[in-house]
């Protein structure tokens, strides 16, 4: 009997498998691969998601926070409206009544020169997406002017006029008039006069009479119509027009 041979069996057989050993290496490192692939397809994935929503919230529709009670009780603290950016971008203009998203630069509020534009480029992204509250230079009013029209207030029943036209405003806070100040102004063509809907909260086109441009608001600047209301969910849904201004002739018509 070959003793030897036996022995070197017995050794060849308590010896661990190469192979094996370099399958287990192989299968270590595929499984980290496709650890490391699987993370960064859902990061591009992750990204492609938010350029697209940056894209659609820049030209499309755009998700506004509402920061203050100024619009009450059409718009309240915290709301998120969604603001309809395609509204006016094929001849379509604001209209009476319209509530609109528009930036205040030049008229409500005076150019900051000295602004940092990679903290602006941050801030803006974040409220494009809904996750910040707007620039300072961001508002929401509703139109009560065009480029054309008189405007002035009050009556003894504490109402505008519009073109001659008196107007009901169904939407004002209640309790408010129409103005606790006193105006007759002209809407210079190309612009827009803006009020909020609780006057007696809202600072307005009726607070920059004084200043250069009389707080009208150029209609290029404004950025869109509030077309939906986004949250909470108890107020989800499509925001309710007005028919204040039905009656209102167009500047210089005549009153038959």
């Amino acid at each position: 009997m070959d003793t030897q041979a036996q022995h070197s069996e017995r050794d060849r057989s308590s010896e661990p498998d190469a192979g094996s050993g370099e399958g287990s290496r192989f299968s270590r490192t595929r499984g980290r691969l496709a650890s490391v692939l699987s993370w960064r397809r859902v990061l591009a994935v992750a990204v492609l998601a938010t350029v697209a929503l940056l894209l659609f919230s820049s030209y499309v529709v755009q998700p506004f926070l509402v920061p203050s009670g100024s619009m009450e009780p059409t718009l309240q603290v915290g709301d998120r409206v969604l603001v309809n950016k395609l509204a006016y971008r094929f001849g379509a203009e604001p209209q009476r009544g319209d509530v609109v998203v528009f930036d205040g630069t030049g008229s409500f509020v005076r150019e900051d020169l000295d602004a940092n534009p990679l903290a602006g480029l941050v801030r803006g992204a974040a409220a494009s997406l809904g996750l910040a509250e707007p620039a300072d230079t961001d508002f929401v009013k509703r139109v009560v002017g065009v480029g054309g029209d008189r405007v002035v207030c009050c009556d003894k029943q504490g109402r505008l006029a519009v073109n001659g036209t008196v107007v009901d405003e169904p939407y004002l806070y209640p309790g408010d008039t129409a103005s606790r100040v006193p105006f007759d102004i002209v809407v210079s063509a190309g612009t827009l006069w803006m009020m909020g809907d609780h006057r007696s909260r809202s600072s307005d086109s009726r607070d920059r009479l004084g200043s250069p441009g009389g707080g009208m608001v150029p209609v290029e600047r404004v950025t869109g119509r509030v077309d939906w209301l986004g949250r909470p969910p108890a107020r989800v849904g499509p925001l309710t027009g007005t028919g204040a201004f039905g009656d209102v002739r167009a500047p210089g018509a005549a009153h038959g």
